[in-house]
């Protein structure tokens, strides 16, 4: 999956990508847009490190956000031959070629990001094919679900949506190697527990099946120590075996 802040995702940029039309062609191709969530240093070094401009006000970042989804979506949805145009506040398009075309059909995966109260479900209603909720409860996410299917009911949208999340991935064989996995990625043990995805294999295990029971029908795991390859393992030996 590719995941993209919102002022990272110029159309054209994410089109022409070759890495992204290899990924295309072997029908891999998912796109998350993300909104980054509030001001901050970190947000403002990445958008200063590419001469990008970083929008202060939220409703600013949210227009822009829903005007690359129209963009994006609409591009792709062009007939060949055909092209597309968009008259925005922030961007506009002026007979636009939509090409390359999507190898997939009818297009990539469309995975909108967040768990705001409004204008998150709505546009995930509108344009995604995936809503995913990062980082969050079982209760929290489940609460998000639920407002995006009432977007989608609202919208009296027919078309399917999965729902997925996204948690940091912390598990050990007993509680102290838990421990120190949670401290050298700079977490507590309790942080993740709640917000995340932390315990022994068995507790992974029951932590997916409660996911499963609000509808998620896909958890993307966070992996923050690159460099442990034992942890990767044990999730493949003792976790995946147990999800059938």
């Amino acid at each position: 999956m590719r995941c993209v802040g919102r002022a990272f995702s110029t159309a054209l940029a994410r089109r022409v990508s070759g890495r992204t039309r290899a990924w295309e062609k072997m029908g891999r191709m998912r796109l998350r847009i993300f909104l980054e969530p509030q001001q901050g240093a970190t947000y403002e070094d990445e958008h200063a490190a590419y001469g990008i401009p970083f929008p202060v006000a939220a409703r600013e970042r949210f227009d822009r956000y829903e005007e690359q989804l129209d963009i994006i979506t609409g591009l792709w949805s062009t007939p060949a031959g055909e092209t597309f145009r968009h008259e925005g506040e922030h961007y506009r398009l002026a007979e636009g070629p939509a090409l390359p075309e999507p190898q997939q059909e009818p297009h990539p995966c469309v995975v909108t990001g967040g768990a705001g109260a409004k204008r998150t479900p709505r546009l995930a209603a509108r344009f995604a094919d995936e809503c995913n909720v990062p980082f969050g409860s079982v209760g929290d996410t489940s609460a998000a679900f639920e407002r995006t299917r009432a977007a989608v009911r609202d919208r009296g949208r027919t078309s399917p949506m999965v729902y997925s999340a996204a948690q940091v991935l912390c598990v050990g064989q007993d509680e102290p190697e838990v421990a120190r996995r949670a401290d050298r990625i700079g977490r507590g043990v309790g942080e993740l527990r709640r917000d995340g995805l932390a315990g022994t294999p068995d507790e992974l295990v029951d932590r997916f099946g409660a996911f499963a029971e609000i509808g998620a029908e896909r958890v993307y795991l966070q992996v923050l120590d690159m460099s442990d390859l034992d942890h990767l393992e044990l999730v493949a030996d003792k976790v995946v075996p147990q999800l059938g």
